[in-house]
C-alpha cells in the first residue's frame, strides 16, 4: 500500500495567484491570437500574444504610459486610458495584418463596465474581430470622461482643486477631459504605428 500524501500542490503561479491554468488550457487551444489585458495600480497593459510550444509570443504591445505622448492628460489606469491603450494596440495589430483575437482577462472578475470590458471596446472600435457581448461593455459617457466633466460641474471651484489636483497638474480642467479624449483618439487614428 503507498504511503504519501493526499493532497497535491499547485502549481507556483497558480499559489501565487498569477495564472489560471484551466482558463489558460482553454485559450491555448484556440488557434487565435489572445487580446490580453492587464490593470496594474498605475498603468493599464494591453498586448496581442500568440501561443507557442517554446512559450508565449508578444506580437503587439500598448501601455498607457504611450498615451502621453500622443497627448493625453488624463489618468493612466482610468477607464478611458484601458480604452485608448487597447485602441492602440489594435491599431498596431492591424498594421501588422492581425485581425481577429479572444480576449484573456487572466484571474480578474468579468465585471460588467470594467477597464478590462472597456479595453475590449478600445480593442473592437479599431477594428478587430472580438468575440464579445454587448451587455458587458461600458456605456460612452463612462469612456470618454463625461461623467467626470459632469460630477466636476456640479462642485464648487474649492472642491475641484482638491477632487481634481492630480488633472489640474497635468494642466487640464475635467470639463475638458472628452474634448483631450477625443483629441488623443484622433491622434491615434493619425500616427504611424
Amino acid at each position: 500500500m503507498a504511503q504519501g500524501s493526499k493532497y497535491k500542490v499547485a502549481f507556483r503561479r497558480r499559489r501565487e495567484g498569477k495564472t489560471d491554468y484551466a482558463a489558460r488550457f482553454r485559450l491555448v487551444d484556440i488557434d487565435k491570437p489572445r487580446l490580453v489585458v492587464r490593470v496594474s495600480n498605475t498603468y493599464v497593459n494591453v498586448q496581442i500574444i500568440i501561443y507557442k510550444k517554446e512559450g508565449d509570443e508578444t506580437i503587439v504591445s500598448a501601455n498607457s504610459r504611450e498615451l502621453a505622448k500622443l497627448g493625453w492628460l488624463g489618468g493612466s489606469k482610468n477607464t478611458s486610458a484601458a480604452y485608448l491603450t487597447a485602441y492602440l494596440c489594435g491599431k498596431k495589430a492591424i498594421a501588422k495584418d492581425i485581425d481577429n483575437a479572444i480576449l484573456d482577462i487572466g484571474l480578474k472578475s468579468p465585471i460588467k463596465g470594467s477597464k478590462i470590458f472597456a479595453a475590449l471596446k478600445g480593442a473592437v472600435d479599431s477594428g478587430l474581430n472580438i468575440p464579445h457581448g454587448e451587455s458587458v461593455l461600458p456605456e460612452d459617457d463612462r469612456i470618454n470622461g463625461a461623467h467626470i466633466a459632469n460630477y466636476a460641474e456640479s462642485l464648487s471651484e474649492d472642491e475641484v482643486k482638491k477632487t481634481f489636483s492630480k488633472y489640474l497638474e497635468r494642466g487640464i480642467q475635467p470639463a475638458d477631459l472628452p474634448k483631450n479624449f477625443d483629441e488623443t483618439k484622433n491622434k491615434i487614428d493619425g500616427a504611424e504605428v
